[in-house]
């Protein structure tokens, strides 16, 4: 019992830390806009910006003799400050609280000579919630009438009451919290710990503590620093987007299941975007991983350190891109030391341990789950480790849609296919089909972009996965990882095992779905292949590959009017320098039987602003068309069958790459 009680008494202090960290960064995350001006503004026009404006960088004289105030010092003394208060006031006391906060805040701004952050995030939420407190006491006492007075009234005369209490007593209180912060940071320097900050700045980050550590401590103090020295370290302590990094590109490589699948884009996120957010589930699903963004973020500053780098002003978000905005002139070279040290110790601890992990699989979508349990509301970023969460079983059933259900998802069904069979999930089922034909029962669906909203909705259970091309998207290898992950939860075997020599010849021997054609014995004919095309235009290509299969008596006239609409709903474009125009699912009515033609450009045309030397027009009945398709796909996913076809000097040389498809 005692022990019970115990656990839950620290887990009750956790949640207290991690709402009060959340309502800090509620705070400043609002305002982040505001901070990136100001912090453009300094960077460019301060004297030693980059174009240094008297009149705008606040230094130098007017025409009267006056010293010019400029944009820089009334923006991180007033603006700032203010901002943050209101929006501390409005969080708790809606517009009304909002308002008497920054009332509040005037206090302490005007009572000390440091910018007040830490000061408005103390007025701002308190004088609202006081002022919520005293409303309840009058709420529907007052007469008819005299609502607006008393509540005018009494908001300000108690934020007058307030902005005094912050004058006389929180400001100095403040003010001298920031003199010990300072000191303390001058002692860290002096004896070379500072480095040690990340031991508490790095793990404050996944409490979402970060915003309170950054924007209230180390930016004021690194404000101060910035304007005796032009440039300040501190700004980069928390910023640094080097041990995400790091960390990422570890799971990039060493990682397993969506783990592994969706660190690349999350590397995306993380260090170009500035949301550091993103690495936190990888974090959380791996709580020793902690070390790895400790020891990156020790090393980037070490580095800091020894070069004397800095920034002029904040880095808001912690983007790269956000990071070379504000770096001082003389620091590009050390700052940029520093995001790379920071990224190279964080992948080597991260690789080390992720390599030495006994757990058989990764469950990112759980640890985004938990993620957003500690932030107390939706993350922004979680949807990026939804592909895995929606599939809570094994994956068995994978379905291709798109319109008609005929041409693009049939070849990339079949890439697909191909992929999980090579990598020992020959029982995977990878078929296609017409969105309008999708049922409820996948595990998981895949579309082009342009159509997963119609497909989400009917498929509501299963996994989704949207692709810009069907040919050769990256997204299959993590569909590929996603069937290896749910395999290995499934039997309990780690997902990088191995596949037994058995299994893997049994893969390859596997009959291909797409072999059941019977009756297409001349899907494609030696009349239906042209070597050189006539059209020079997308238009007229359709035209042409269209041509072909009504000679051949396969479609009635109008579909290749359908051919035309169909691609201008979603493109045919496949990779490769390939596409398959077809008709909509509406339009199979006109399709008397089964064809394929293909034709070649081989000085190419554009389409939709990407290269095709070949285009595949499609026609098909039932699945008669499937197996010339599979065909093809298998073709043009390797780049030197793509090159023999295009220097193929007979129609008999085309015939022979595809194989004995009409047998």
């Amino acid at each position: 019992m005692a022990t019970q009680v115990e656990a839950r008494s620290g887990t009750s202090a956790r949640v207290r830390v991690q709402k009060f960290g959340t309502f800090l960064s509620g705070m400043i995350m609002p305002n982040i806009g505001a901070f990136i001006a100001w912090g453009l503004i300094t960077a460019l026009f301060i004297e030693a910006g980059y174009f240094p404006v008297p009149v705008l960088g606040g230094f130098g004289e007017n025409a009267a003799g006056d010293p010019n105030i400029g944009l820089v010092g009334p923006m991180i003394t007033y603006l700032l400050p203010l901002l943050i208060g209101y929006t501390g006031g409005k969080m708790v006391y809606e517009t009304r609280g909002g308002v008497v906060g920054a009332a509040a805040t005037m206090g302490v701004i005007v009572g000390t000579s440091i910018p007040m952050f830490i000061g408005a995030m103390i007025m701002g939420p308190l004088t609202a919630y006081l002022m919520k407190k005293i409303d309840s006491i009058w709420d529907g006492k007052i007469r008819p009438g005299f609502e607006m007075l008393v509540n005018n009234f009494s908001a300000g005369i108690f934020a007058a009451i307030m902005a005094v209490f912050g004058l006389l007593a929180v400001g100095p209180v403040v003010t001298l919290f920031s003199d010990a912060a300072g000191r303390g940071v001058d002692f860290l320097v002096s004896n070379g710990l500072l480095p040690f900050t990340s031991i508490l700045i790095e793990p404050a980050k996944i409490l979402f503590l970060n915003n309170a550590i950054n924007y209230g401590v180390l930016t004021p103090l690194a404000t101060q620093e910035a304007t005796e020295n032009g440039k300040s370290l501190l700004f980069l302590l928390e910023a640094n987007p080097g041990p995400g990094l790091g960390l990422l590109l570890a799971y990039a490589i060493f990682g397993r299941g969506m783990a592994k699948a969706s660190a690349p884009g999350a590397i995306i996120i993380q260090f170009l975007g500035g949301i550091h957010e993103i690495y936190f589930p990888y974090v959380l699903m791996k709580p020793l991983m902690v070390l790895a963004v400790i020891g990156g973020g020790m090393a980037g500053i070490f580095t800091l350190v020894l070069t004397g780098a800095g920034l002029r002003s904040p880095a808001a978000p912690g983007s790269i891109i956000a990071v070379y905005a504000a770096t001082a002139s003389d620091s590009f070279v050390g700052v940029t030391l520093s995001v790379l040290m920071a990224a190279a110790v964080s992948f080597l601890i991260g690789s080390v341990i992720l390599k030495t992990s006994k757990s058989t699989d990764d469950d990112i979508a759980g640890a985004a789950a938990k993620m957003e349990g500690l932030k107390g509301k939706k993350s922004s970023v979680s949807g990026s480790f939804s592909s895995s969460a929606a599939t809570d079983g094994p994956i068995r059933n994978i379905v291709f849609a798109c319109d008609a259900g005929m041409g693009s998802s049939a070849m990339g069904a079949s890439v697909l296919r191909n992929k999980i069979k090579a990598a020992g999930f020959p029982d995977v089922k990878v078929t296609n089909l017409a969105i309008a034909n999708l049922k409820d029962d996948y595990d998981v669906v895949v579309t082009h972009q342009d159509l997963a909203a119609r497909a989400e909705p009917l498929t509501q259970g299963a996994t989704h996965v949207a692709v810009d091309n069907f040919m050769n998207s990256p997204r299959y290898d993590e569909i590929v990882e996603l069937v290896r992950a749910s395999a290995a939860a499934e039997s309990g075997v780690d997902p990088k095992t191995p596949m037994p020599a058995a299994a893997a010849s049994e893969a390859d021997d596997v009959s291909n779905d797409d072999s059941h054609d019977e009756g297409g014995s001349d899907v494609l004919a030696h009349e239906s292949v042209v070597l050189n095309g006539r059209a020079t235009t997308q238009q007229d290509a359709i035209d042409e590959a269209g041509r072909l299969l009504v000679d051949r008596g396969a479609v009635d006239g109008t579909y290749v009017a359908a051919m035309h609409e169909r691609e201008k709903s979603v493109p045919t474009y496949m990779g490769n320098f390939l596409a398959i125009p077809h008709g909509t699912n509406a339009a199979k009515d006109l399709i008397k039987r089964s064809a394929v033609s293909i034709v070649r450009y081989p000085e190419g045309i554009d389409w939709n602003g990407k290269q095709v030397k070949f285009v595949v027009g499609v026609a098909g009945v039932n699945n008669e068309h499937l197996s010339i398709l599979s065909a093809i796909a298998r073709v043009f996913s390797d780049k030197d069958q793509v090159a023999k076809l295009d220097q193929a000097t007979s129609v008999d040389e085309v015939l022979a790459l595809f194989g004995k498809v009409n047998a």
